[in-house]
């Protein structure tokens, strides 16, 4: 057994002790593989170990790996495969997100989804995307702020930008902070979904993106659909040292 499999033998342990301490199904929960840094063979192993959703940060870096989604798919002939971005995106890169990507799970500006949803349209494509939703008062925590007048913008410009389909929302908990403020966050995103998708039943929301390795189990408690795992997976990572 190889080292990725030995990891998502103990990973999956890991959703499901915490799925059922939730006390929900383990199919209630994606995983996330967060592939960003690993070379296209550990994403092509870690296929054929059967995970089929993975997230990367940099459009660059995905590009260099000589892969779009599609010929991934390809490679390791799995049709439900898909890579979504989860990094910050500049308006300047959308285009070439909408082509290398299956999804866009970071918009976190009006003007971010607009370029999308023309990039999208120029390729035919409808591009699946999460609105990122800040609740850190970090700095470098990217995302919309909740209660700002441009989240209620974009949430009411969205059902007409046909060429992207709202999924949902995503957020990251801040660092090296007690477990009560983690969860506080987790709580938070949900109660915006449920108070969004009330507000807005023309959108979808049923991806909440949220938990991480260190912080996935809380996640899972405050009703996570998706948790984007990477470190305990892949182990530690290199850092990025390419442009962008």
């Amino acid at each position: 057994m190889t080292a990725l499999a030995e990891n998502l033998e103990r990973l999956e342990e890991r959703i499901g002790q915490a799925c059922r301490e939730a006390r929900r199904g383990r199919g209630e929960v994606e995983l996330m593989a967060v592939s960003k840094t690993y070379p296209a063979a550990t994403l092509l192993e870690a296929a054929g170990l059967g995970l089929s959703l993975f997230g990367e940060s940099r459009v660059q870096e995905f590009g260099a790996k000589s892969l779009n989604a599609a010929a991934l798919r390809s490679a390791c002939g799995k049709e439900d495969l898909r890579v979504h971005l989860i990094g910050h995106l500049q308006t300047n890169k959308a285009a070439r997100a909408a082509e290398l990507f299956d999804a866009v799970d970071s918009v976190d500006s009006l003007r971010l989804a607009e370029k999308l949803n023309e990039a999208a349209g120029k390729l035919g494509k409808r591009l699946p995307v999460l609105i990122e939703v800040k609740l850190s008062t970090e700095d470098t925590k990217a995302g919309l702020e909740p209660d700002s007048v441009e989240a209620s913008e974009l949430l009411e410009r969205l059902p007409g930008m046909e060429h992207l389909e709202a999924r949902g929302l995503m957020t990251i908990a801040p660092w090296g902070v007690a477990e009560d403020v983690t969860r506080a966050c987790f709580r938070s995103l949900r109660e915006w979904r449920d108070r969004w998708a009330e507000a807005h039943p023309g959108l979808r929301f049923d991806v909440l993106s949220m938990g991480m390795s260190g912080d996935f189990a809380l996640a899972i408690d405050e009703g996570a659909t998706r948790i984007r795992v990477g470190t305990a997976l892949f182990g530690k990572r290199q850092p990025w040292t390419g442009p962008e």
